[in-house]
């Protein structure tokens, strides 16, 4: 596993979920664009309560940055390909939400960049 952080924006809506053990977990999928100008699909869960809630209130195409451990991996697409792709856990969510808020509690003020 990589220590990681990662933006991009969010493919599909995030989906809720209860494991066999009772503990809730919300998934989700980012595209990430790499250096070589190429697209990435990053499959994300998060068990982190604080997690799950800032990715629930994102939807389709929204902007966001996860912390996490990160797995690198090769599927195999619909057209026969093989692609690579990323699985993360994911213990931290920031969204342009959060950045406004963070800029708000520094400025002591109103901040509507």
């Amino acid at each position: 596993m990589i220590d990681a952080l990662i933006a991009g924006k969010l493919y599909g809506a995030p989906k809720s979920g209860t494991g066999k053990t009772g503990n809730t977990y919300t998934t989700a999928k980012v595209k990430v664009a790499t250096a070589q100008g190429e697209t990435l699909l990053c499959g994300v869960i998060a068990f982190d309560d604080s997690a799950q809630t800032a990715l629930q209130a994102l939807g389709d195409g929204d902007a966001v940055a996860l912390a996490g451990t990160l797995t690198p991996k090769v599927y195999q697409a619909k057209d026969g390909e093989y692609r690579p792709g990323l699985d993360m856990v994911a213990h931290g969510v920031l969204t342009a939400y959060h950045v406004r808020h963070k800029r708000q509690a520094v400025s002591g003020g109103d901040d509507d960049r």
